[in-house]
């Protein structure tokens, strides 16, 4: 399905019926991530998947794509649809994403599961990553996206997966420079969402991979001590949905349910 926003086409679409739960891909990636889980969860849910700005079928406003321009763009979307509350599970950048979203409309999002991906904003050292990234995107993207592609899997789950490997890099290849360019320019400027992420009324979950070289447990377990905000902790990589499948989705089954 197609929405317009800004004059601009937002790809998504939606399945079953019932309590609404918006799923949100991570960065590279498309709402066709989800393809696998959809049966599943809109047994006795609404499911909704949306390609944000830049990314799969949604096109880019401009050079940069704020966490909140692609938060605004997926509200358009769900108010368009009359939807009045959303639990919310995002991967990666997805789950700035669902933050962003909880900040801009806290009476909307009622639970959000942030799946590999965190409410800290970059460090000093992640910010220069990515605007480097930025300049040798405009040069050779193509090896660009390749090399930095197998940091998100578990050295072993590379091979293991290597089918699932291969489909996700096309996936990543897909994403127009454009869309590289303003997506990571608008991770640099996220800010901290921990007091957002901790005032969610309903559930707050965290997912993060044991051997995730992007998103360490480590650096937000001391943060999250005394909150009603849950760790939970696979054991592959930043790739949850591949490479730890079985126990996303018995989690995502879980989630939707209570």
């Amino acid at each position: 399905m197609v929405f317009k926003f800004k004059n601009r086409n937002l790809s998504y679409e939606v399945y079953g019926s019932g309590d609404v739960i918006l799923l949100l891909h991570g960065f590279l990636e498309n709402k066709s991530m989800w393809d696998d889980f959809i049966p599943l969860l809109s047994k006795s849910n609404k499911v909704i998947t949306t390609d944000l700005l830049g990314h799969g079928k949604s096109e880019s406003l401009g050079y940069i794509h704020t966490m909140e321009d692609m938060a605004e763009a997926v509200y358009a979307i769900l108010s368009n649809l009359n939807i009045l509350k959303v639990k919310v599970v995002g991967h990666s950048m997805g789950g700035y994403v669902a933050l962003a979203l909880s900040d801009l409309y806290p009476n909307f999002v009622t639970d959000v599961c942030l799946m590999n991906s965190t409410f800290q904003k970059d460090n000093e050292d992640r910010i220069e990553l990515r605007n480097r990234a930025v300049e040798m995107a405009k040069k050779n993207y193509k090896g660009l996206v390749t090399a930095s592609f197998a940091n998100l899997f578990a050295p072993e789950s590379r091979i293991r997966f290597k089918s699932q490997y291969d489909d996700a890099l096309k996936v990543a290849l897909q994403t127009t420079v454009q869309g590289y360019i303003a997506a990571q320019k608008g991770m640099v400027e996220r800010p901290d969402r921990f007091d957002v992420f901790n005032a969610i009324p309903g559930q707050k979950h965290i997912i993060i991979g044991k051997k995730d070289g992007l998103v360490s447990a480590d650096a937000i377990k001391h943060i999250i001590t005394h909150t009603k905000i849950v760790l939970h902790e696979f054991s592959e990589g930043h790739m949850s949905h591949i490479e730890n499948k079985s126990e996303l989705s018995y989690f995502l089954n879980l989630f939707i349910e209570k």
